[in-house]
């Protein structure tokens, strides 16, 4: 979308003081005018935007449907992703993916960095359902595969933050509603999948799987996690085969001397450095 600029002062931008440029003779002024007034005429052409898949929402050229389940899966859980909006613009997402895996309405995608019950009153009330958790690692949190409970009993939600680390902690704990919600964590989690993309530890996973693993757990159903992963996979093998690179986590990195960014200057990044390649609790 292209972007609208106003004059200082407000309103719209009036025509240039002079098409010519200064010091030409009178006679070659007005030649260079006109130059610039037929050259203002001309039609401006549009860029095209490549057509867009609606479902799998990848270009057509590159699109995952084939990769995605034939009808939505049947699950009783509903999801609430809360999305940092610098994720809306990055190309290789994998929240549309978990989107169309699932029925409508059993992932609700709602985009911010502040929420409160004032301007999101249908989320405030999700939050403060008992039947709610948050999914967010943290000394506060319980391992989810822990609760012993039988969630298939009756429907639950589940918050999850979408975004960078940096992100999803400042979201987290700039939003007094995320803490109302009982917080649970994912402790038996296999190694990300989603190579394209840097993650901090090699624990990190992406969104998508983190719903896969915590939707298998509440659904009582392992083969629920295999499905959605299914379209993962096959976007991160259609990026490595055009030229993408294997990412490795930012724990490996350091820990095998791979690291080739300057080290951070500021106490508290070199600290968090350091207990990665100690493989200490972030």
């Amino acid at each position: 979308m292209c972007e609208r600029f106003s004059a200082p002062g407000g309103g719209n931008a009036g025509p240039p003081a002079s098409l010519t440029a200064p010091g030409l003779p009178p006679q070659d002024e007005e030649d260079a005018g006109g130059v610039f007034l037929d050259l203002s005429e001309l039609p401006v052409e549009e860029s095209e935007r490549r057509p867009t898949c609606s479902r799998c929402c990848r270009p057509e050229k590159v699109c995952l449907c084939p990769f995605l389940p034939v009808d939505p899966l049947e699950v009783s859980t509903c999801l609430y992703i809360v999305q940092h909006p610098a994720e809306e613009s990055r190309v290789l997402r994998t929240v549309p993916l978990l989107a169309a895996c699932l029925p409508k309405g059993k992932c609700n995608v709602l985009v911010g960095r502040r929420f409160n019950e004032e301007r999101h009153p249908e989320l405030a009330a999700v939050c403060r359902d008992k039947h709610t958790l948050i999914l967010y690692p943290g000394s506060d949190a319980e391992n989810l595969e822990d609760l012993g409970r039988d969630f298939t009993t009756s429907p639950h939600n589940v918050i999850i933050i979408d975004g960078t680390w940096s992100q999803a902690k400042d979201m987290f704990l700039r939003n007094a509603l995320f803490r109302l919600p009982k917080q649970v964590q994912l402790n038996s989690a296999p190694s990300s999948q989603y190579v394209i993309r840097t993650q901090p530890t090699n624990m990190c996973l992406s969104t998508l799987e983190c719903a896969a693993v915590t939707l298998s757990i509440m659904e009582r159903n392992q083969a629920i996690q295999e499905v959605l992963l299914k379209p993962l996979r096959a976007l991160c093998s259609f990026q490595l085969q055009h030229g993408a690179q294997v990412h490795h986590s930012k724990e490996h990195l350091l820990k095998n001397g791979l690291y080739d960014k300057p080290m951070p200057k500021n106490k508290r990044k070199i600290k968090r450095m350091q207990k990665l390649i100690t493989n200490q609790n972030i």
